[in-house]
């Protein structure tokens, strides 16, 4: 019998599996890039909305009442669930306030949680300190 140029059957099948595998890898780790994106960006934007919600609190005209509040807001198409704790402290006037972000079609999976300190809004009439005059700073 002559042989004749070329592959086998069984080789063809050998390489056609492990190509396959390699393609299965490679959509793995695809699949695992587009789900860790999409989770930092949803991460970020909790971020953003948290921070955003505690200068609204720190600048308000009035202090925060102690105790827990939810709140629902549109933000960059999407549909968040914000859970607020203004709790006392030690200090008279300080109340600690921390808010925690998730979407709000998944409530119980928290994306980010931001606490701070906030201080009584400046009674009206008093002018801001102008904290280049503190302390001998110059231009």
């Amino acid at each position: 019998m002559r042989r004749s140029d070329g592959f086998t059957l069984i080789e063809t099948v050998v390489a056609l599996l492990i190509v396959s595998l390699g393609m299965t890898a490679v959509y793995m780790q695809l699949n695992q890039f587009a789900t860790n994106s999409i989770y930092m960006q949803e991460k970020t934007i909790a971020g953003w909305i948290a921070s955003n919600r505690l200068t609204e609190l720190s600048i308000a005209s009035e202090w925060p009442e102690i105790g827990d509040d939810e709140e629902e807001l549109e933000y960059a198409g999407r549909l968040w669930q914000l859970q607020i704790e203004i709790a006392a402290t030690d200090v008279d006037n300080l109340r600690r306030a921390e808010v925690a972000v998730s979407l709000a079609d998944r409530p119980e999976r928290v994306l980010h949680t931001v606490a701070a300190l906030i201080e009584p809004p400046v009674p009206v009439g008093i002018a801001p300190v102008s904290w280049r005059s503190v302390g001998g700073a110059r231009r």
